[in-house]
């Protein structure tokens, strides 16, 4: 019985000191820059990270139809790593669709990677939500390329110039959404 008690002590313990970082950040964590950073001010309160997003796949949507999301450069990429089985995922899915109902005129795309459903369980679960932004299916070059994935919901925003400039961990506050779209449209590309 006692090393039972350990491990579940232990257990608990790492997953406190894992949270407890990403409390204090208010769930967001920004990217470290790797490149030199936008001389405009008004760029670095908007997007403090240059990291490249890569949107070099092609994946398949919800009724297994290829996506290429290598079109959507150019735009403001909400990239939202989820699951239907997520309760956090499904608290911000009716502020994405009004988002981008809302700023899919004016270059938002909103893209939400389900990481373990497969093309029937989505075509159900979207139509039920009316989920209008592209929703595809995981695979193992993008989940390289973002992840690993220790929780979902996890998302990227990608300014139209391809970087990535903030990561959120847990779901996005809708208070917080529609400020940092209205601020990544409004960016002009670094030069």
């Amino acid at each position: 019985m006692k090393p039972r008690w350990i491990i579940t002590a232990a257990a608990a313990l790492a997953l406190a000191l894992l949270t407890v970082p990403m409390l204090r950040r208010g769930g967001s964590e920004h990217l470290a820059s790797s490149t030199a950073a936008a001389p405009a001010a008004a760029r670095a309160e908007v997007c403090d990270a240059s990291g490249a997003g890569k949107l070099d796949f092609v994946l398949k949507d919800k009724n297994n139809v290829p996506l290429d999301l290598a079109t959507f450069k150019g735009k403001v990429v909400l990239l939202n790593f989820w699951a239907t089985w997520c309760g956090p995922c499904k608290e911000e899915i009716p502020s994405f669709v009004e988002m981008y109902d809302k700023y899919k005129g004016e270059g938002l795309e909103i893209v939400g990677v389900s990481i373990d459903d497969t093309a029937e369980q989505l075509q159900q679960f979207t139509h039920e939500w009316h989920m209008r932004y592209p929703v595809v299916q995981m695979q193992s070059d993008i989940e390289d390329a973002y992840g690993p994935f220790y929780g979902v919901p996890t998302s990227y925003f990608i300014a139209r110039d391809g970087t990535v400039c903030t990561k959120h961990l847990g779901p996005i506050a809708r208070s917080d959404l529609e400020p940092e779209i209205q601020a990544l449209l409004k960016m002009k590309p670094a030069v």
